[in-house]
């Protein structure tokens, strides 16, 4: 079997559609390939960038056209104003995966708990399903509304993350600046083509006191740092 026939079956057996880490995984198992390279993820990815039956749907997320339709899959969703809701879980499970490889209890607003992180809903990701009581009541009804928490072992508040797709920042600065007694991190995550536009916003002297804790990641970096991660924590392996 050739190599990219055998990522075509690894995607097939996930489903149509695969984030590149579940598909390092599957395609190293496929039986009758062999690769012979000391660098066979570089050949997966070679292969999903170049083959004309995969196509990428956003960041790290790539599909068999043959499978598109049944999915209900966009090419480059990320620029289809209609997939809005799908980016925005994408990203939340992302960042709930990545919070719990590195051990922190995780969560995400119940209001997004069905919505899908690839195949997965994202309240089978996230580690806690209520937001732990530890502060005032209203601002832990604030917080309850954040995208993604990472807790650290005593139930505080480690990370805020807020997903901006292409709506205006204030309203995450905005619920960042009612949580900035909390020693916390704060990060907007959005495209890497909005830093100017996040740089210009945060600026503004309406943010002036968080605006020296309020990080900026972008999407390509997000996704890298969780690809990363799942080969670190030996969940990808060559066999």
């Amino acid at each position: 079997m050739k190599q990219y026939e055998a990522v075509i079956t690894a995607l097939e057996k996930l489903g149509g559609q695969a984030v590149l880490a579940d598909l390092y995984r599957e395609a190293m198992k496929v039986e009758g390939c062999k690769w012979e390279t000391k660098t066979p993820f570089a050949s997966i990815r070679r292969i999903v960038q170049q083959r004309p039956e995969i196509f990428k749907v956003r960041p790290g997320l790539w599909a068999l056209k043959s499978y598109q339709k049944k999915l209900g899959l966009v090419e480059n969703a990320d620029k289809d104003k209609s997939q809005v809701e799908q980016n925005h879980a994408y990203y939340q499970g992302i960042l709930l995966s990545i919070g719990n490889l590195h051990g922190y209890k995780t969560f995400s607003p119940n209001q997004d708990k069905n919505r899908l992180f690839v195949n997965k809903p994202l309240k089978d990701i996230r580690t806690l399903q209520d937001i732990p009581q530890f502060s005032y009541t209203e601002l832990v009804k604030r917080s309850s509304t954040v995208d993604v928490i990472w807790f650290n072992s005593r139930l505080m508040p480690n990370s805020l993350f807020e997903v901006e797709h292409s709506t205006d920042f204030q309203i995450s600065l905005i619920k960042f600046s009612d949580l900035q007694d909390f020693y916390t991190r704060m990060i907007i995550v959005t495209d890497d083509n909005r830093k100017r536009e996040f740089l210009q916003r945060i600026q503004s002297s309406v943010f002036i006191e968080v605006s020296k804790r309020v990080d900026f990641l972008g999407y390509e970096s997000l996704v890298k740092q969780y690809e990363m991660d799942l080969l670190k924590s030996n969940q990808v392996f060559l066999l």
